[in-house]
């Protein structure tokens, strides 16, 4: 096929006789690793890691980190400056190096990873986060080729990893510039007209080229006719996405909770594709959004793809993602996906989560709004527990007191790339807190949702920087903008204590269905014996146990983190009166004590019923 023209996709030829990975029963059995490529690996790892063998690799010149090289590329201002400049670029990170270090992602017990967007950028603009798209259907040349994503699912797949890719339908790259008109900008005192969102159209230049000059027609291609194409590092592709119909063509969003300003605009300097007219249940798709649908059942049907996170949920019109999730789920149940996933990131809030996925039919949301915040508040001391289990008593929003919208409808992290609404730095940023992190790992994974895990966070990342992005998404493997402001050294290190002890963690996790599908309580816990309540904090400050139970028909698993990092504490602990009898015990399957696993507890008449169990400092133990 054509990678330039879309009319020249096959899709019935593309799938004939092709064996496909068919999708996972429950995708709340997985355990999710986000990484943004650009930062993840350039395969260059020199010693620290195995491969897939697990056998220690040979080869490389990038040597494991040691803990003097932490901040040795910011000794002067200079190298600092020069350190922090290379952070807002592309770093190096490829689709080999990916593949080079699944046996480090099985280990940990990752079972599916979702990439950042992959596709070709713009050729002007240092867009290594991927949302800038020149290309729908080139993977970006700084990654690698086509086949080498091809490649990269294959690989997984042999080792019991699916893969999600991040996919942008909101918006382009930077592929056009508008001859602003009106909207003088007053902010800096030039006098020169911005292009900001106010209902109407603005004329536009040109497509961009190479260069980023508006130097070629913005005109309707002709798909038939390759001469009269422009260069391929130029405008946009394929040659259908020429159309100026394919873009909104109303300037850049300056108020993002106005509607329809960010349904119509830019963002920032993204340009927004026109999806079509009407409400929900009347929707007229436009070329655009019909041709979107064409690209990534392409991307599905080459790579074999096992899911989507669909950016910028918030700035689509619901009937144009009800018209793309419908025809992305159809098509993949037609090659054997019956639960191909697609999750939207729905900024705004659990309500509007909650409503555009029942508008929709997305198969869950990115858990970025209240979850992260009140998980890590509570890890760290400073917030009630019950604060972020009541997120999951969803009765306001669904009508019922269960368990069954959260349990495979949310995706749960508390680091991310974007950090939205909350300071821009990774937990291990606070540093008199760091020792934690383990316990916000086994919160996230053990708790309800559909865990994942921001890459480095198993390392004990600790980016921060003002309100950049880019501190948050420090490289693991070397080259100018390493983490912990190094340059130069590697992070897969697996030997480190937080990648190790959660490794335990997920082997249990997947031994036990109840801490991936069961019901879940907030514990009330007591001192006495006598007089029992939920954890909360005391003067400001939770240093407390914080037990939780998952049940699945006849089986009770209870956790309990330790929020002290100074002491170890003590507690009774209540439980499911209906599953025990007094006398039993229940037997420690892990604690970051290891002289306490299989360890009993005996099970006494108390508060109904309840055990008395005791997590070490900054520490957590599972009993069953």
């Amino acid at each position: 096929m054509s990678e330039s023209r879309l009319a020249d996709v096959d899709l019935s030829q593309l799938t004939s006789n092709v064996s496909y990975t068919p999708s996972p029963t429950a995708w709340e059995d997985k355990v999710l690793y986000f990484l943004m490529l650009d930062r993840f690996s350039d395969g260059n790892e020199s010693g620290g890691f195995r491969d897939v063998a697990g056998k220690p690799v040979a080869g490389g010149t990038t040597p494991l980190a040691q803990t003097a090289d932490k901040r040795n590329a910011i000794q002067t201002p200079a190298a600092a400056a020069k350190w922090s400049d290379a952070g807002g670029k592309y770093v190096g990170g490829t689709l080999a190096g990916l593949q080079s270090k699944l046996g480090y992602l099985k280990r940990l017990g990752v079972t599916a990873i979702w990439i950042s967007p992959l596709f070709k950028q713009v050729a002007f603009q240092e867009t290594y986060h991927g949302y800038g798209i020149q290309d729908f259907l080139q993977v970006n040349p700084r990654f690698g080729t086509n086949q080498a994503l091809k490649d990269l699912v294959a690989a997984a797949h042999q080792q019991g990893i699916l893969v999600i890719l991040d996919i942008i339908l909101n918006h382009s790259g930077n592929v056009f510039s508008y001859d602003a008109n009106r909207q003088p900008n007053y902010k800096d005192g030039s006098g020169h007209f911005d292009p900001r969102w106010d209902g109407g159209h603005y004329p536009v230049t040109g497509f961009n080229d190479a260069a980023g000059q508006a130097n070629i027609p913005f005109v309707i291609a002709n798909p038939a006719a390759p001469a009269t194409w422009p260069a391929k590092d130029g405008a946009i592709w394929p040659v259908e996405f020429q159309n100026p119909e394919y873009f909104t063509q109303k300037g850049r969003i300056a108020s993002f909770d106005y509607d329809p300003e960010f349904r119509e605009g830019d963002f920032f300097d993204l340009k927004d594709l026109h999806h079509g007219f009407g409400g929900t249940d009347d929707f007229a798709p436009a070329l655009g959004l019909l041709s979107l649908i064409e690209v990534y059942k392409y991307w599905i049907a080459y790579a074999d793809l096992d899911g989507f996170r669909i950016d910028t949920v918030k700035h689509m019109q619901d009937g144009a993602t009800r018209i793309f999730g419908s025809a992305i789920h159809e098509f993949a149940q037609s090659i054997g996906k019956d639960n191909f996933l697609l999750v939207g990131e729905i900024t705004g809030g659990r309500y509007r989560a909650f409503d555009t996925l029942e508008t929709t039919g997305l198969d869950a949301a990115l858990g970025i709004d209240d979850i992260p915040s009140k998980l890590e508040l509570m890890v760290k001391g400073a917030g009630n527990p019950n604060d972020y289990f009541s997120l999951f008593r969803n009765s306001l929003l669904i009508g019922k007191d269960s368990h069954t919208w959260f349990r495979n409808k949310v995706v749960t992290m508390f680091n991310d790339h974007d950090q939205v609404g909350r300071a821009k730095a990774r937990f291990c940023a606070d540093t008199d807190k760091a020792e934690l992190v383990l316990n916000a790992l086994a919160v996230n994974a053990l708790t309800l949702g559909i865990p994942c895990v921001y890459y480095g966070t198993e390392q004990g990342f600790d980016g921060h920087g003002g309100d950049s992005d880019r501190y948050i998404r420090e490289a693991m493997f070397g080259g100018e903008f390493g983490a912990f402001e190094s340059r130069g050294v590697h992070y897969f290190d697996e030997n480190h204590p937080v990648y190790s002890e959660f490794a335990k963690l997920m082997a249990i996790r997947a031994a036990q269905p109840a801490l991936r599908r069961g019901r879940q309580y907030l514990r009330p816990i007591s001192g006495d014996g006598q007089n029992f309540g939920l954890p909360t904090m005391l003067g400001g400050k939770l240093l407390s146990l914080v037990p939780w139970s998952r049940i699945l028909a006849d089986h009770e698993v209870v956790v309990a983190i330790n929020t002290d990092p100074n002491a170890a504490k003590t507690a009774w602990v209540t439980i499911d009166a209906a599953l025990h009898r007094p006398g039993e015990k229940l037997t420690c399957l892990y604690s970051t004590d290891s002289a306490q696993i299989g360890t009993t507890a005996d099970i006494q008449p108390k508060n109904g019923l309840a055990v008395r169990l005791t997590a070490p400092a900054a520490g957590l133990v599972i009993y069953r």
